[in-house]
C-alpha cells in the first residue's frame, strides 16, 4: 500500500482547497449567458485590471480560450497564424483553429528558450502581393511560459519586439499565457507589463483553480469572443461557482509560485547528480523539469514512471526516454525530497525500502 501520493504530472491536477470549496458553496450567482453573474463579473473585472486590458471573459478551458482568441483575430477563413512549431496551440489543441476556423498554421521553429527568431517570424509573414495564391497572415502567437521548452520565460524585451513586428505589418499578437503568472514571478515583472504588447491573452494553469480559463483584450475583442464562446457551447449559467474558486486562487496562490520554482530547481539539481539521468538545470526557470533518461540506465520513461508509481510518485512520460515533472502549490518540500529519494534508489535496486517523510 502506497504511503503517500506525490502527483507531479501537471499543475492541472490540483484539488480545490478548503477556502475554494467554501467560496464555491457561498458564491453569489446568476445567469452568466445573460451577463448577470456577479461572481463571474468580479473575476473578469479583476483579471482585466491586473493584466492592463479593457475587458475579460471566463471560458471553460484554456484550449477554448486559445481557439476563441485565434478565431476572433482570424475571422476570415483562409487566414494564417504564425506560431511556434512546438507550441501548445499547434501540438496539443486538436488542430481546432484549422478544423473549426479554417485558419492555416504557419510554424516557425521554437528555440530552446521558447522564443522564435524575430527575423524568421518576419520572413514568415506573407507578402500581400501574393494574396491570389497564399493565405493572408493576420496573427502571431506566443506562449509564456513555454511548456514544451520546459517552462521557459519570454522576456518583456522579446515580447515587445514581436509586438513591434506585428504592428509594423498590421497583425495582431496573441499570448497563450496559461502560466503567465509563473513567468511574472520568475522574471520579477508585473504580469500586466509582460502582456502589454499583446492584443489578447489566455490564462489558465498554474494557480490551482479547478476549472476554466480567462481571456483578456479590448472591449471589442471580448464582445466578439463572447459570441464565439456561445457558438462553441462555452456559455454557462451559474458559472460564479467556478469563478469564486478562481478568485481564491488569484488571491492566495500567486505568492506560492516562487516556492514552486525553488523546489523544482532543487529537484532538478538532485536528479542531475544521478548517473543515467540528465537535466539541463540552467533551463529550469519556473515549475517544470524535463529529465532525459540515458541508455545506460537500461529503462524507458514509461517503465520508470510505472516503477515510481508503485511508490506514489506520479510523473508523465514524454517519448521513450524523457520525463516531465511539474510542481504546483500542493507539492511540499518533503514531497520533493521523497521524490528525489525514490529516484536515487531506483536505478540501483528493484525494490525500494519503506521511505517516510513527515
Amino acid at each position: 500500500m502506497v504511503a503517500k501520493i506525490v502527483d507531479l504530472r501537471s499543475d492541472t491536477v490540483t484539488k480545490p482547497t478548503e477556502a475554494m470549496r467554501g467560496a464555491m458553496a457561498s458564491a453569489e450567482v446568476d445567469d452568466d449567458v445573460l451577463g448577470r453573474d456577479p461572481s463571474c463579473f468580479r473575476l473578469e473585472t479583476e483579471m482585466a485590471k491586473l493584466l492592463g486590458k479593457e475587458a475579460a471573459l471566463f471560458v471553460p478551458s484554456g484550449t477554448m480560450a486559445n481557439l476563441i482568441s485565434v478565431l476572433v483575430h482570424c475571422d476570415i477563413r483562409g487566414s494564417e497564424v504564425i506560431l511556434g512549431d512546438d507550441s501548445h496551440i499547434h501540438i496539443y489543441e486538436n488542430g481546432g483553429i484549422a478544423t473549426l476556423g479554417g485558419v492555416h498554421p504557419r510554424t516557425v521553429k521554437n528555440n530552446e528558450d521558447g522564443t522564435m527568431d524575430i527575423d524568421l517570424i518576419e520572413a514568415a509573414i506573407r507578402d500581400p502581393k501574393g494574396e491570389l495564391v497564399y493565405p493572408t497572415t493576420r496573427l502571431i502567437c506566443l506562449e509564456n511560459t513555454h511548456g514544451n521548452c520546459g517552462g521557459r520565460c519570454l522576456s518583456v524585451e522579446y515580447t515587445d519586439r514581436v509586438g513591434e513586428v506585428a504592428k509594423k505589418h498590421g497583425l495582431k499578437l496573441h499570448i497563450d499565457g496559461a502560466r503567465i503568472f509563473n513567468a511574472s514571478v520568475a522574471l520579477g515583472v508585473p504580469v500586466g507589463r509582460l502582456v502589454q504588447a499583446a492584443d489578447s491573452v489566455c490564462l489558465s494553469k498554474g494557480l490551482g483553480a479547478p476549472v476554466g480559463s480567462v481571456i483578456v483584450g479590448s472591449n471589442s475583442f471580448i464582445s466578439k469572443a463572447r459570441r464565439l464562446r456561445k457558438t462553441l457551447g462555452g456559455g454557462m449559467r451559474q458559472v460564479g461557482i467556478l469563478c469564486a474558486a478562481a478568485l481564491v486562487a488569484l488571491q492566495e496562490n500567486v505568492e506560492k509560485l516562487e516556492s514552486d520554482h525553488k523546489k523544482a530547481k532543487l529537484l532538478a539539481d538532485g536528479l542531475n547528480e544521478i548517473k543515467g539521468l540528465r537535466v539541463k538545470t540552467s533551463s529550469v526557470e519556473t515549475n517544470m523539469i524535463y529529465v532525459e533518461i540515458e541508455e545506460r540506465l537500461g529503462t524507458t520513461a514509461s517503465k520508470l514512471c510505472k516503477d515510481l508509481e508503485d511508490y506514489g510518485i506520479l510523473l508523465m512520460a514524454v517519448g521513450s526516454s524523457r520525463l516531465r515533472i511539474v510542481f504546483h502549490h500542493q507539492i511540499s518540500a518533503s514531497d520533493m525530497q521523497y521524490t528525489l529519494s525514490c529516484f536515487q534508489y531506483l536505478p540501483q535496486n528493484e525494490v525500494l525500502p519503506f521511505l517516510h517523510f513527515n
